[in-house]
């Protein structure tokens, strides 16, 4: 539970970095936004989101049990496909077809699959 917990931290951490003067608790579109794709962006769409389910599994691995960590784990996604919707129609309004491709390429919450190799 402590290294899913810490690697939530630091994933939070590498995430609000990559986004910079971006960051913001309420989702909003600066002058000069810029799409952010890099680091872990490039594998992710909402590497935060990600983060905290992190911690929130690492927390709960450590000190509740896995009862409430099934009541708590759909209430988090369920809250948190409603805001990343939010989040994504602005990105889309604001990034067009940009932002479609890279829906494409990036996960959710977690890295697609690996593509068969031919």
């Amino acid at each position: 539970g402590l290294a899913v917990n810490a690697g939530g931290a630091a994933l939070a951490w590498a995430a609000t970095r990559h986004l910079g003067k971006q960051w913001a608790l309420q989702a909003r579109v600066l002058d000069g936004h810029e799409l952010v794709t890099s680091g872990p962006y490039a594998y992710v769409r909402h590497p935060i989101y990600t983060a905290m389910l992190l911690m929130m599994v690492g927390t709960g691995l450590v000190v509740s049990t896995w009862e409430h960590l099934a009541v708590a784990l759909p209430l988090f996604l369920a809250g948190t496909a409603l805001r990343t919707r939010l989040e994504e129609r602005l990105l889309r309004d604001t990034f067009g077809e940009r932002f479609e491709a890279y829906r494409r390429t990036a996960g959710w919450l977690l890295p697609p699959p690996a593509s068969p190799r031919s």
